[in-house]
């Protein structure tokens, strides 16, 4: 009954204290926290338990609100103060875990930035409408995945490429969408929350015949183009081809409109993860075509390098450990998606998956989709110290 009172006084609050950047907040007592449900926070989730709560912690659980996720209130939740296990209930009695000291956790290199990136379970969440076995995905899945825009000449706009939400200010995407585009080309911002490019907002009827529809896109436009500094341009490899985009103005977060997680474990390091399914997704744009309307998905394996470089030697191409090949099934490939667009896998933690970015689509043969010849990505978490030495708050 308390934890319930507290709840609805929560709710009460439209806006509280403690505001959600890229998964992090700052608590009323400013330290950095982890915006999460109430009752993961064992120190505020105490409080609520109380028989009586004092003014003071009315207001200190108020202004600790930082928003609200599936219907329920997310609090900020000081990271110094970790979290523990939901109370466990049994026969009526209520037993909690002792109080114990908690390890710090051991920093990892690099530090600088990695609090601008937001961790489980504040992205890679693939919402509902899944569609087994098809090419276009359900309206709400992989929202990440964004649009480009250009700006070409007479003001004509276009969109080519595809990128992926990786905080509320940055998109990660290949860097020759950036740097390798016609020279009176502009890439001028990104469309979020889309999935027919032909309507706005985008409806599905249901099968009782009620229109379900997704919130309209949004056209933000790109502050900075940060393309890797060792990016070579219209080189045969394309080496460290994955570029940053700044964001003019924040995302909104929704259904819709959600950042992937970045693979910046330890296990994920150096890994091309055989034996992993993955998907591509996007509308199947390039800088030069577009075959789709509606956001497409296919699902590809991971290909050993010795084997992918054997087969694009014949091209001249060397492929190195920055990248990663995937598919090689015909008709599957990442025509499906677009350039510069998410290659992501699925992680199961506490029984809720997540997706990690694994690679950003760089290349692969043409025509698309040759049995025997994979795409090839650039793979993220050999470039994740340098994402996060570069992204600001």
């Amino acid at each position: 009954m308390k934890l319930l009172l507290g709840l609805l006084l929560l709710q009460s609050t439209l806006q509280g204290f403690a505001q959600e950047i890229f998964g992090y907040c700052t608590t009323p007592s400013e330290q950095t926290g982890t915006c999460i449900y109430l009752t993961q926070c064992k120190y505020l989730y105490d409080i609520v338990q109380k028989r009586a709560i004092s003014v003071s912690d009315r207001a200190f659980l108020s202004n600790s609100q930082c928003g609200f996720r599936n219907g329920q209130v997310l609090i900020c939740c000081a990271n110094t103060r970790r979290l523990v296990q939901q109370p466990v209930w049994g026969n009526n009695v209520q037993t909690r875990p002792q109080p114990q000291p908690q390890p710090q956790p051991q920093p990892t290199a690099p530090t600088k930035r990695s609090n601008l990136l937001p961790q489980v379970p504040n992205c890679g969440d693939n919402f509902g409408d899944r569609i087994v076995g098809g090419v276009n995905t359900g309206k709400k899945e992989f929202p990440w995945l964004v649009l480009l825009e250009y700006t070409k000449p007479g003001n004509v706009i276009g969109h080519h490429c595809g990128g992926s939400l990786i905080n509320n200010r940055y998109v990660l995407t290949a860097a020759h969408c950036v740097s390798a585009i016609p020279t009176d080309w502009r890439l001028t911002g990104v469309r979020v929350g889309e999935w027919d490019t032909t309507t706005n907002p985008d409806c599905t009827t249901e099968r009782n015949g009620k229109k379900d529809c997704n919130e309209p896109y949004v056209d933000i436009k790109v502050d900075e183009l940060i393309p890797h500094p060792q990016y070579p341009g219209n080189s045969r490899d394309q080496l460290h081809d994955i570029a940053l985009l700044r964001l003019r103005s924040p995302v909104t977060f929704s259904d819709y409109a959600r950042p992937v997680c970045l693979p910046s474990k330890p296990e994920h390091m150096n890994n091309i993860f055989l034996g992993r399914k993955m998907i591509v997704s996007g509308w199947g744009r390039t800088e030069y075509n577009a075959t789709s309307n509606i956001k497409q998905k296919a699902e590809v394996d991971s290909v050993p390098l010795a084997d992918c470089n054997k087969r694009y030697s014949t091209q001249r191409r060397t492929v190195t450990n920055s990248q990663i090949c995937a598919g090689g099934v015909e008709g599957i490939d990442s025509c499906r998606g677009d350039s510069g667009g998410p290659l992501v896998m699925e992680e199961f933690e506490d029984g809720h998956g997540n997706y990690y970015l694994t690679g950003v689509v760089s290349y692969g043969p043409t025509p698309c989709g040759l049995a025997g010849w994979p795409g090839v990505y650039t793979l993220v978490s050999a470039y994740i110290d340098w994402i996060e030495s570069t992204i600001k708050p």
